[in-house]
């Protein structure tokens, strides 16, 4: 239909293993001529004007992109391993993706050498031939697949679609690994603002403004657009001044400040009338600062632009990176406090709104939140009127055996088609669901706790692989502390050592036939591969109901249960079968795997809403005690 099929996934990971494994297969098998393409966002290439500019010595602090990033002088290993980066990009032995460098690179070194939209002066840049990120880019123009991940995709639609990506008219997406779409909508369109932090961001701005100012001549076109750029940034710190009074009595009164909660979320969306004022001006003066931020964008592309211009060229790009990422901070805040002073009550559904503190530059700081509590409304706006086609693709799109949950949280239209596709897996000679007699209920946490250090030696193999899956870490700490020495000389728990560390180690025992037990919590009860051996046995500690503490679901529970729903089993329990749904399936990983899963929690069969999570999960062989 000539139309290019774009490929979104979760991860960097997945992407590469479709473009070197996948794709090839389907090309060599299929007798289709098709092209393919890695699409992946600035921030996975180097920048080279950053590169550049760290190793001739420019002035550290204008080297932050955001002048409260941090920007000491690097050390001399840091500037040791820039210079290799040179050589490798000079020798062509690195293309300046992150990914392909040959070994592991901190995160802070690589932050200083890299940029986004807001810092890259694109096409102007005097090197943009040798440009890592836009010599990738020039790949995917002409390709009939790109492979792209969540992140990339939201980001180009927040830019209006067709920046980064293939415009949504022309594309049809499938988008793998669906079931994280809505959650992934939810962040990206949320808005953050820390609020001392920004002050002290606007203070640092002013006085970086100003050591440009010293460098224009008196008569340069650009000295007036700065200046009056310097002004409005003065004029929205004094109007932010006078927010953090009402902010400290509002976490005052709630008892936030008092040591209680550390949020404070307004009850359906509604921001107190005394902030919505305040918030407005705030919003009025981060636009105007947007304003002039354009027209000095604006003024530095003609620079740029000129045979003769005001400044050496490096400077004015140095200058316009730093420009264009003012203005995209500034938009971000004058989203922020734009949504404080809406009115919430003609949201349907409202955004979540609420006040964090949070430890900051080694004080307590207070963040302001605003966010979608679902990505219905967003995905309706930027995607599904505007695509060709898309297909949504995961191994867990159901909970309780329909897709009515992942239809509310993503949008998806009445007349959207649903296929359940068979697993390859048998599940019934394969594995057993095994559901012991127990004394305790889960509800009782000291009881149940009790009652798995008295079962796990009697249920577990110390010869076998065995993954065991806790909902608190908490109860995980402490069932650990009180079970025999003996046993715990076989467990790795998560906490002690990092994930990658844990599994790492677990394969090595395994594969030496020593037996190993993982302690673990929800980030190793999806995307964990322990094929064959590694695991035999799956033990899952109780249903794994959410914690009722993140403000977005409290919302979303909110706003259903004043529409005369019921939040308990439209959200909690479809959320908790789909995470026990994910939870079994760590034991069979291959059409070869099997063996068993335990889990303690009696509530699946003593309990209406269990019994029906029960019948969602696959058709395990059931032994129940």
């Amino acid at each position: 239909q000539g139309k290019t099929l774009v490929v979104a996934t979760a991860t960097v990971a997945l992407q590469e293993q479709i473009i070197h494994r996948d794709l090839p297969d389907i090309a060599r098998h299929s007798g289709l001529d098709f092209s393919f393409a890695l699409a992946k966002g600035r921030r996975r290439y180097l920048c080279l004007s950053r590169l550049d500019q760290w190793l001739s010595g420019a002035d550290h602090q204008s080297l932050a992109l955001y002048p409260d990033e941090q920007a000491l002088a690097p050390d001399s290993d840091t500037l040791a391993l820039y210079q290799e980066m040179a050589q490798s990009l000079a020798s062509g032995e690195w293309d300046g993706d992150r990914d392909q460098w040959s070994s592991m690179l901190a995160e802070d070194k690589w932050q200083r050498v890299t940029t986004d939209n807001a810092g890259c002066t694109g096409r102007r840049y005097s090197h943009i031939k040798n440009c890592p990120y836009f010599r990738a880019r020039e790949e995917i123009v002409d390709a009939d697949v790109v492979v792209a991940n969540h992140d990339l995709v939201l980001a180009d639609l927040a830019l209006g679609g067709g920046v980064i990506l293939p415009p949504p008219e022309d594309a049809i997406y499938v988008v793998d690994e669906a079931h994280h779409l809505p959650d992934k909508v939810i962040n990206h369109f949320s808005h953050r603002l820390r609020f001392q932090a920004g002050l002290r961001w606007l203070e640092q701005t002013e006085r970086s403004l100003g050591s440009m100012l010293t460098r224009l001549d008196s008569d340069s076109s650009l000295r007036a657009e700065l200046d009056t750029l310097v002004t409005r940034l003065a004029s929205l710190r004094l109007s932010l001044a006078g927010i953090r009074p009402l902010l400290d009595g509002l976490l005052q009164d709630s008892g936030v400040a008092d040591g209680g909660s550390a949020v404070l979320r307004f009850e359906d969306g509604v921001v107190p009338e005394p902030l919505r004022g305040p918030a407005a001006a705030a919003a009025a003066g981060c636009w105007d600062v947007v304003a002039e931020a354009e027209h000095l964008v604006e003024g530095l592309q003609k620079q740029l632009d000129s045979n003769q211009p005001v400044q050496p060229r490096e400077e004015l790009e140095q200058w316009l990176a730093l420009i264009s990422g003012l203005q995209q901070r500034a938009e971000s805040q004058a989203g922020l406090w734009t949504a404080y002073s809406a009115d919430a009550r003609e949201e349907r559904p409202p955004q979540a709104r609420w006040l964090q503190l949070v430890e900051g530059g080694g004080q307590l700081d207070i963040e302001l939140n605003c966010s979608p509590i679902l990505a219905a409304g967003t995905l309706d706006e930027t995607l599904w009127p505007r695509c060709h086609a898309a297909v949504l693709t995961s191994a867990t799109l159901t909970a309780l055996g329909n897709f009515d949950r992942f239809a509310m949280r993503a949008g998806l239209a009445d007349n959207a088609a649903f296929e359940v596709v068979p697993s390859p897996f048998n599940h019934a000679e394969k594995a057993e669901l095994h559901l012991p007699a127990m004394r305790s209920d889960p509800g009782d946490a000291r009881a149940h706790t009790a009652e798995l250090v008295e079962l796990l030696p009697e249920i577990i193999d110390l010869k076998e692989g065995t993954l065991v899956l806790f909902a608190s870490r908490r109860q995980m700490e402490q069932v650990y502390d009180e079970l025999p020495e003996a046993m715990r000389q076989s467990i790795l728990m998560q906490g002690r050592q990092s994930k990658l560390d844990i599994l790492r180690r677990h394969g090595e025992l395994i594969d030496k036939g020593v037996g190993s037990i993982i302690f673990g919590l929800a980030s190793f009860a999806e995307g964990v591969d322990l094929p064959g051996k590694r695991c035999s046995h799956v033990v899952i500690a109780k249903i794994p109901f959410a914690v009722p503490d993140d403000p977005v679901e409290q919302a979303l529970a909110e706003w259903i249960e004043h529409n005369n729903g019921n939040a308990f089993m439209e959200v909690t329990v479809p959320d908790a079968a789909l995470r026990l749904v994910q939870a079994s399936g760590r034991l069979l990983r291959s059409e070869g795997d099997s063996g068993r899963i335990t889990l303690l929690d009696r509530r699946l069969v003593t309990r209406r809403y269990g019994k029906r999570m029960l019948e969602s999960l696959p058709p395990y062989k059931r032994i129940i005690g």
